[in-house]
């Protein structure tokens, strides 16, 4: 949300600096991000001053140029090359000193310096109005009053306004600050906790008053549970025009661009106030106005010109031929105001926020009435806002009131009663406050002290502050107005330890993602909403198991996640968009599921592999990834967790183009593998990308507390090799498990460091030269030793596997 300074300061009278404003306004809890300068043309004019032109004379060198003396006010006239057709002797000028900025219509900057054009100086630049920004046209100089002094500032003779823009990053829960009142409010509560004793301004509408009582048209309201409270009144005889000068800079200055002289009051109201207004062309209005509701299909065009199709429950302002207006969404084309409008009905209301939000979320639109309206504005200023926007539009645009204000608000919103407790209060607070302060405060929010006791106050909670209903808002209202800062601290330090276990899950979490991290692997968190349409890439994921968003943000964030593949694909794919194509990257996540019998959420962690191994560098060629060098972080990560009896078995998820899963009993430890190209392609990914998914439930249930020591062996290890000859179909898995059986105790590794197949081989072979490592760890293995235990695994394999040695 921006705020301008200035017209802060029609609200405030202050003179503090705008970074101190600032500071003051983020301890009060509306953040300032940042601070900047608005200036209504870019570049203020500065060093532009009024020149007079003494002589203009023919250049000696170039038929279309002028050589001309200007004074600047200084006593020193400086000579100035001029292309103008226009410009002569006696004329007073706008001139572009030496050392001035100027902006082109693209708003490039160019510095205006000493020149020499066609061998004739040049001290400086007499100006064009589109080249000042002051207008479009370029057929030749300005000329100024005459009666104008020569040195004066340009920028005050256009009376250029210099402003500071306060960008406010707001809360969703403050709808009470979304305006240049609101904001007021609020810096006024924090000036008189800070010794600062200002009166808040508000708009004066003592002038307003019925001229004459020609037009009047009648207002139905049909559901006052979505329209608690609608005001409107006609003013005839308007012509539509463009806004004057200080209302278009009060809206260029929050980033709106001015339209004609009717809207722009509106918008003006709307950011002065917090009220949304919205004026109908009278002359389309059909009969009387009635506020309504439709039936579901009902085609409705809207000021963008597109066709909309209409919810049963969405609010209508409606004539007797049909709808004109979306209620404090947006507006129809067919009765806005244009150019020929002479009479116009302007509406002020008070809409339920629940169906407004609802209505700009099934319609997709955002606009700056429904951004307040959905939040809840204040429903006591309807009237008040819709009389003051009238007297704007007779300001600057002309017309009588001719018709009664309409106000039709047959329940009154009331404030909210709350009871606030000292002792609640000082606990919460941190310490006690006296209540001479307490009181204080709340004055300075508009909030009444009804009754005062030992205990507390009885309190009444004005009706635009819908965030303060209860006490412990009340009292979060004190504090951010006493200020957090001037809490104070107690001397004394209290700790406390808590004695948890191990496994406890962010300690296992902590383990495991350190030890990623020390591979290379970048921790990544993403929304757990997501698409509906993701479970369509996979025959393992239903749509019936959807959790779906009642009142989704959009449409591709109205499911909870079922799998976290799918934003992790969305992240590699964003990267590698950006040229960083070489990935590593790992989630801790939940997913979600919906069942007959309820609801269950799951967590995972999952591991994403994609690109080059290690970074491009001279000493080593770049490798791809695949998928045993992906199994060796999996591998890393069971074996730091000591997780086991572990079992290899095909994988089971269709997303995978190949892969294994790890089991323990009968659930699924971890799945990994290879993802199908399919699935890829769905997220424009056109390089290999590897993904483990670990159950990390099971995980948590499977480590373990103890923490096994061993000495370090005193005695070598051995290490023989065998060239087994085996069937194709036979896997290395076989092979180790036969191994292990076999030899328990002196056995400690065995590993695969070689396959072959092709020349040379009996059809339907491979080779596998497998290592094995032997150690006793109370004494050094003889040869008889050894040689025993390999004649076992030789004989072993050969009968459970036909294995030859080669």
């Amino acid at each position: 949300m921006k705020i301008s300074y200035n017209w802060l300061k029609q609200f405030i009278k202050i003179d503090w600096k705008s970074d101190e404003t600032a500071a003051l306004l983020t301890d009060l809890g509306l953040e300032v991000e940042v601070v900047e300068k608005y200036q209504s043309v870019k570049g203020g004019l500065e060093g532009i001053v009024v020149g007079h032109v003494l002589t203009c004379v023919q250049h000696p060198n170039a038929d279309r140029l002028k050589v001309t003396t200007v004074d600047l006010g200084d006593g020193a006239p400086v000579q100035i090359v001029c292309g103008a057709s226009n410009v002569a002797a006696g004329q007073k000028v706008p001139v572009a000193t030496i050392g001035t900025t100027l902006y082109d219509k693209d708003g490039n900057s160019f510095v205006i310096k000493k020149g020499k054009i066609r061998d004739e100086e040049s001290h400086g630049m007499i100006c064009a109005e589109d080249e000042l920004g002051l207008g479009t046209s370029h057929e030749g100089i300005m000329v100024l009053d005459a009666n104008l002094k020569p040195g004066t500032s340009v920028a005050k003779v256009f009376k250029i306004e210099n402003d500071e823009i306060f960008e406010i990053g707001l809360t969703p829960n403050r709808a009470d600050a979304m305006s240049h009142l609101g904001t007021a409010r609020d810096l006024r509560a924090g000036l008189i906790q800070s010794g600062v004793n200002v009166e808040l301004i508000t708009p004066s509408v003592s002038n307003f008053r019925i001229d004459k009582r020609t037009l009047k048209i009648d207002v139905k309201i049909d559901n006052n549970k979505l329209a608690p409270r609608y005001c409107g009144v006609t003013i005839s005889g308007i012509k539509v025009k463009p806004s004057p000068e200080w209302l278009q800079n009060r809206l260029k200055s929050i980033g709106l661009n001015p339209k004609n002289n009717i809207v722009d009051v509106t918008n003006y109201v709307l950011h002065e106030l917090g009220q949304p207004l919205h004026a109908f062309d009278a002359s389309k209005i059909n009969g009387k106005i009635v506020v309504k509701t439709l039936p579901s299909g009902t085609k409705f065009t809207t000021l963008d010109d597109i066709e909309r199709t209409l919810h049963e429950e969405d609010l209508m302002i409606c004539d007797d031929k049909g709808p004109m207006c979306i209620a404090g969404v947006f507006g129809g084309k067919d009765s806005g105001v244009t150019e020929n409008t002479t009479n116009i009905f302007l509406e002020s209301a008070y809409f339920n926020p629940v169906s407004i939000r609802k209505t700009a979320k099934r319609h997709s639109l955002s606009t700056d009435a429904s951004f307040r309206f959905e939040r809840g504005i204040d429903p006591t200023i309807t009237e008040y806002a819709l009389k003051r926007a009238a007297l704007l539009i007779q300001e600057v645009a002309g017309g009588e009131i001719t018709s009664d204000v309409i106000d039709i608000y047959p329940k009154k919103i009331d404030d909210f009663p709350v009871f606030l407790n000292f002792a609640k209060t000082a606990k919460l607070v941190g310490q006690e406050l006296s209540k001479e302060i307490i009181k204080k405060i709340l004055a300075s929010l508009d909030i009444k002290v009804n009754s005062v006791t030992d205990a507390g106050l009885g309190l009444t909670i004005p009706a635009y502050r819908v965030d303060v209903q209860r006490e412990i808002d009340v009292i979060e209202e004190i504090l951010r107005v006493y200020g957090y800062n001037n809490i104070n601290f107690t001397k004394k330090l209290n700790a406390t330890v808590s004695n948890s276990a191990r496994t406890e899950d962010y300690k296992v979490q902590n383990i495991v993602a350190t030890q990623l991290n020390s591979n290379g692997f970048h921790e990544m968190m993403a929304n757990s909403l997501t698409s509906p349409e993701y479970v369509a890439l996979s025959e393992m994921l239903k749509e019936e198991h959807n959790v779906t968003m009642l009142n989704p943000l959009s449409n591709d964030l109205s499911t909870m996640r079922q799998s976290l593949l799918f934003s992790g694909l969305e992240a590699i794919s964003y990267n590698i968009n950006r040229r960083n194509s070489d990935l590593k990257l790992f989630e801790f996540g939940k997913s979600y599921h919906k069942y007959e019998s309820g609801y269950e959420e799951l967590k995972h962690l999952t591991l994403f592999l994609s690109g080059n191994r290690t970074s491009e560098n001279w000493t080593s060629p770049q490798k791809p990834t695949d998928f045993f060098f992906f199994k060796g972080y999996v591998d890393a990560i069971v074996a730091r967790l000591g997780l086991e009896k572990i079992k290899i078995e095909p994988v089971k998820s269709d997303v995978f183009a190949e892969g294994v899963a790890m089991v323990i009993g009968e659930e699924i430890l971890v799945e990994f593998g290879t993802i199908k190209k399919s699935i890829l392609k769905h997220f424009d990914i056109k390089q290999e990308v590897l993904f483990a998914d670990f159950n990390w439930n099971l995980v948590l249930k499977q480590v373990s507390n103890k923490i096994k020591f061993a000495d370090i062996p005193k005695y070598p290890e051995v290490r023989r090799d065998l060239a087994l000859l085996l069937d194709e179909n036979v896997a290395f898995d076989a092979v180790y498990k036969i191994a292990r059986q076999t030899e328990k105790s002196l056995l400690k590794n065995i590993l695969l460091f070689d396959v072959y197949t092709g020349n040379n081989l009996p059809e339907g072979k491979k080779s596998y030269a497998v290592s094995f490592t032997l150690q006793d760890t109370s004494k050094t293995l003889t040869d008889e030793q050894i040689d025993k235990v390999m004649g076992k695994l030789q004989k072993n394999l050969a009968a459970e596997l036909g294995a030859t040695l080669r």
